[in-house]
């Protein structure tokens, strides 16, 4: 089983940043990304990187449109890690985000969502307000 570990969430001000992590044991062999799910509302995607095979601590990123330009989504492929860097957060922000992975040839996806997502987080929790 493969277990994603989160960290990084807490309460900032508008205009504020956090930076999301996500680790787990042979992390860089899946295509990985970020959920998100506030009160009241669907679940969705909120950006995705691919695995380049785990060769390569690159890959294909994509956002949904709501947080392009704000977020950056990377992957340290030495410490299987990978990370959500959000920048200009805004109170619309605020909901619990999960950590995904997909299985071995999974994609990221055009919005930001890995195909199939196999695999869940326990979530953390993003709170902007004044």
């Amino acid at each position: 089983q493969l277990q994603l570990v989160e960290s990084g969430g807490g309460l900032v001000q508008p205009g504020g940043s956090l930076r999301l992590s996500c680790s787990a044991s042979e992390l860089r062999y899946y295509a990985v990304g970020w959920f998100r799910q506030a009160p009241g509302k669907e679940r969705e995607a909120v950006s995705c990187i691919s695995s380049s095979g785990g060769f390569s601590s690159g890959g294909i990123t994509n956002y949904a449109e709501s947080v392009k330009g704000r977020f950056t989504i990377s992957r340290d492929n030495v410490k299987n890690t990978m990370y959500l860097q959000m920048n200009s957060l805004k109170p619309e922000d605020t909901a619990i985000y999960y950590c995904t992975a997909a299985v071995a040839w999974g994609t990221c996806t055009v919005g930001g969502a890995i195909a199939p997502t196999s695999y869940w987080g326990q979530g953390t929790q993003v709170t902007v307000s004044s």
